[in-house]
């Protein structure tokens, strides 16, 4: 690419120049070049060409040093303006740079002025140096391809004016020259003739672009380089050809008239757009060739069908031989010929049919899943796709679905099972009608009605079977009551002999009762309760306890049903509630009660709450939504153990005492009450003394009329206030009390003492017992119900005074009644009470 530069002078160029000349000083001279030059030369004046590819083949930067000259691709030197060489000699240099390969050269110019002298051949005329136009131009120039000579065949001439002046000699380059391919043209140096050497195929070289050049002996071109496109002529010697060697359309079968297979292309390497090229399609045969059902268009090569009437059960592949020709079809022009596929697609249009008009089959009674006939269908679509695929159908005779039909996979047949089973006594044949079509809807063909679906018949003899019992219906429900006692008569399963619609000579046998409620009678299948029936029992579903039963006939033969025991319910269950309950004060002053009831929502809620009358001046009670009540303090209690007795009815009036064991905590939630439940546990609604306890009771006894007895003795000479001896009657009780309450101990009021009242206050000499004198005094309990009776409690004080009504004043002995009937009740709760607190 030749650059053009600018003015003289120009800083552009200036800097240009100067970067290159510091890149020069790396790079590789060339060979030095000189051209003799006239000493004035004008503007776009041929200097002289420098063979660049012998300094650097590829180039792709060229410049001047001297922005007076400009060099081109060929190597020209051409003056960017006029110029009078003041000198002898000038001098520049040519610059070339590869860029890919990183490589530069340089190739120095010297330019030598010589005087203009006249010429020595053929011009005698004197005439000033000045370039003409006038024949030195392109030259519209063509070969006919394939050409058979004589060779070297004469081209054409070139000519410069400037040979007037001076002698000139003319030389060409480019491809079929000094080119790929090499020598295919010539000029002659004097003359200018230019000379084809060989034919030229125009399908490898459709045209060559040369240069001619006019230099004088020495060197100097008084003319540009004149370019001459030499042009080669299209011979049709090509004939045309199709694309693909094998090819293949499909079209639906049935198709209407006109419908569009496919397009045949061919390919012609003559010149486009001449009649070389132009291609016309015909089809010579088709095979088979009766009746015609294609036509192809002469021009565009698109093949379509001429009938509705291709039937691929008939013929399923059509071959088309067709032909392809140039010259616009005409008789001279070149052809070829191909094979065209055509395969036709299946429609699903022919319907299957039975191979058989009626079938005939048996089958036992009371058979189920058994295969019991196989039908065959035909069907000429084509196999295995869902044109011939069949879908059988029962149309009649199933309507209580004993029959089954369903299509073997491998076999295409109709199978017909029995799914449920058929009775011999009810029924001794069925007829069906089975209809069959395919899987893909059908397809109209041209000029056909639609098909109606073909259906068979199929005769299914029932054969009898002698049956066992049978347990009809499989679950049977009575009706019983919640409670139902031990001992007492229910109807229970009946099953039948199918042959006589009878029960005679059946036996029953239970196979399944959880929990054991029921026997059952092996000649009459009925029921007898072994336990009370519980609805509330944890075998009970949802009201119902089921009960398996068998039934055998007298060969072994059997049958199995479900009773069904549905149970109404009764308000036999009071309500219950979790005893231990706790109060954490520093998070809520009370604690929620929620009773459950066993019992079915008729007999359960609303609930109603009641506090015993002496609980009630300590605790509230607040009843919430008929189901919840919140028990609250009416004061703030110390942090202690607290019994409370509290009745609960439901909505029938069914009632339950329960005592809570109520703690009272310093906490925020009831995980983290650390109170000791010393007290919860030690008393219980139920205590039963054991041999100990009864034992420690009678010597205890003893031991405390002894003490009576002293103090009758001592107080005969002394009047003192009537008390409870203390110390003696302590320890009688601690010493006595050494083991634990037994299994007898039945009284279900015992507690343990929580305060304490003194009986006797007053304190004095009770007389000498073994000769020392003994100073007493009592602190008593008592408890009842569950909670202490304190005349600071509200609670009654009890002391022989006030049992036998007398008053403190009183200085008067008691009996050994009076004593007997103060110390009897209590005995036993001191005797608990110690053994307890031994225990613990």
């Amino acid at each position: 690419m030749a650059v053009a530069s600018a003015a003289p002078g120009s800083i552009f160029c200036k800097q240009l120049l100067f970067s290159l000349l510091v890149l020069i000083l790396l790079c590789d001279a060339c060979q030095k070049i000189s051209l003799r030059v006239p000493s004035h030369l004008q503007a776009e004046t041929l200097v002289g060409k420098v063979n660049l590819e012998e300094c650097l083949k590829s180039a792709s930067l060229i410049l001047s040093s001297d922005p007076t000259f400009r060099i081109l691709e060929d190597g020209s030197i051409y003056t960017t303006h006029d110029l009078i060489l003041s000198s002898e000699r000038k001098s520049f240099s040519i610059f070339l740079s590869d860029r890919q390969r990183q490589e530069q050269k340089t190739i120095e110019v010297v330019l030598s002025a010589r005087e203009n002298k006249a010429p020595k051949k053929r011009h005698a005329k004197d005439t000033a140096l000045k370039r003409s136009k006038r024949r030195w131009g392109p030259i519209p120039c063509s070969l006919m391809e394939n050409s058979l000579g004589p060779f070297p065949q004469h081209i054409q001439q070139i000519q410069s004016d400037t040979a007037q002046n001076y002698t000139i000699f003319y030389s060409i380059s480019g491809p079929g020259v000094d080119k790929e391919p090499y020598n295919l043209f010539y000029i002659e140096r004097d003359t200018g003739d230019i000379f084809c050497t060989r034919s030229i195929d125009r399908e490898q070289y459709q045209q060559f672009a040369l240069y001619g050049y006019a230099t004088t002996a020495d060197g100097y071109a008084p003319e540009y380089p004149l370019p001459l496109i030499i042009k080669i002529e299209d011979d049709n010697d090509n004939a045309p050809y199709f694309e693909n060697k094998l090819t293949v359309f499909t079209v639906p079968e049935n198709c209407r008239t006109g419908t569009s297979v496919g397009q045949v292309t061919a390919i012609d390497l003559d010149e486009p757009d001449t009649l070389h090229t132009r291609l016309k399609y015909k089809i010579l045969q088709q095979i088979p060739d009766h009746p015609k059902h294609f036509s192809v268009h002469p021009d565009t090569g698109v093949i379509t069908t001429t009938t509705p009437l291709l039937d691929r059960e008939k013929c399923d592949i059509y071959q088309l031989i067709m032909e392809v020709r140039d010259m616009g079809g005409q008789p001279f022009g070149l052809f070829n010929t191909g094979t065209i596929t055509i395969s036709l697609e299946d429609e699903n249009d022919n319907s299957p049919f039975f191979t058989e008009t009626s079938y005939v089959t048996e089958v036992e009674e009371n058979r189920i899943d058994v295969e019991i006939l196989r039908m065959k269908v035909q069907d000429q679509d084509l196999p295995n796709t869902a044109h011939s695929r069949a879908v059988y159908t029962i149309l009649q005779g199933n309507e209580n679905g004993n029959f089954k039909i369903s299509t073997d996979p491998n076999t295409n047949e109709g199978v017909l099972c029995v799914v449920k089973p058929l009775n011999y006594e009810v029924n001794r044949q069925v007829i069906l009608q089975v209809g069959v079509v395919n899987e893909a809807q059908f397809s109209k063909a041209a000029n056909s009605q639609t098909p109606t679906m073909c259906t068979t018949t199929v005769t299914v003899k029932i054969k009898d079977r002698d049956e066992g019992p049978e347990c009809h219906p499989p679950v049977k429900v009575i009706q019983s009551e919640d409670g139902f006692p031990a001992g007492q008569e229910l109807l229970g399963y009946k099953a039948l002999d199918p042959e006589t619609r009878s029960g005679e000579g059946l036996r029953y046998k239970k196979l399944g009762d959880e929990d054991n409620w029921f026997e059952i009678n092996e000649e009459t299948g009925d029921l007898r309760t072994v336990k009370v029936l519980d609805r509330e029992s944890k075998f009970v579903k949802n009201n119902q306890y089921n009960i398996s039963v068998v039934a055998m006939d007298a060969v072994g033969r059997s049958c199995t049903g479900t009773l069904v025991v549905s149970l109404t319910d009764k308000n036999d269950h009071p309500p219950q509630i979790n005893k231990e309950v706790t109060i954490c004060q520093n998070n809520e002053d009370f604690a929620v009660l929620a009773p459950v009831d066993p019992d079915g929502p008729e007999n359960g809620p609303p609930f109603q709450f009641l506090l015993d009358n002496s609980a009630s001046k300590i605790w509230v009670l607040e009843e919430k939504d008929g189901k919840t009540a919140i028990l609250r303090q009416r004061q703030n209690l110390d942090y202690n153990n607290y019994f409370v007795p509290i009745k609960i009815k439901d909505r029938h009036g069914l009632v339950a005492t329960h005592v809570l064991s109520v703690r009272v905590c310093d906490c925020s939630v009831s995980s983290e009450c650390n109170l000791p439940a010393k007290n919860l546990r030690d008393v219980r609604p139920n205590v039963i003394l054991g041999r100990w306890a009864i034992l420690a009771m009678v010597l205890g006894s003893v031991l405390l009329l002894c003490v009576l007895f002293t103090c009758f003795c001592v107080t005969a000479k002394r009047t003192v206030k009537k008390c409870f001896p203390e110390d003696i009657a302590q320890q009688n009780l601690i010493v006595s009390n050494t083991e634990g309450p037994g299994e007898e101990v039945t009284e279900a009021n015992i507690r343990l003492p929580i305060q304490t009242s003194n009986i006797c206050d007053t304190s004095m000499s009770a007389g000498t017992v073994g000769g020392q004198g003994i100073k007493t005094q009592q602190s008593f309990e008592m408890v009842k119900g569950g909670y202490t009776l304190d005349s600071n409690k509200g609670g009654g004080h009890q002391t022989l005074e006030s049992i036998k009504g007398v008053g403190q004043g009183d200085t008067g002995r008691y009996t050994y009644t009076d004593w007997q009937s103060f110390t009897q009740p209590r005995l036993g709760e001191e005797s608990i009470r110690g053994h307890t607190l031994i225990k613990n």
